[in-house]
């Protein structure tokens, strides 16, 4: 990432990346030369951007991504590297955008939008 001081991972161990300014950008390990464990990444002021677990370099499990002010961004699910199961998006108010589930990486079911009013704007199905 541009503006990164980034040091050589290790092939196993502990590892952090800072930005340019000394300050964390991320926090991890390395299993095998490869990302792995849980991960938590920062944005230059030092507020969480977001969290999870990769294995051997792939997100698995649950992830967050937080917006600059505090509001969540986004949360989902991964399987094997792509997204699976339900996932929610935000306004930058912290007010649901949309909901919908993912099936090995396509959109699946039926997907629900919200106006900034929190009403229902609109609803789609995805046929995967």
């Amino acid at each position: 990432m541009k503006g990164k001081s980034r040091t050589k991972p290790p092939r196993n161990g502990p590892y952090r990346e800072y930005y340019a300014d000394g300050s964390l950008a991320c926090v991890g390990s390395y299993k095998d030369g490869k990302p792995s464990g849980s991960w938590k990444y920062y944005l230059k002021n030092g507020q969480l951007r977001a969290s999870g677990k990769l294995v051997a370099g792939k997100c698995e499990g649950p992830w967050k991504w937080w917006r600059e002010n505090g509001k969540p961004l986004q949360f989902g699910q991964f399987k094997n590297g792509k997204q699976e199961g339900v996932w929610r998006r935000f306004y930058p108010t912290g007010k649901p955008y949309d909901v919908g589930a993912w099936k090995a990486g396509k959109k699946v079911g039926e997907w629900t939008v919200y106006g900034r009013d929190g009403k229902v704007r609109k609803k789609h199905t995805y046929r995967g």
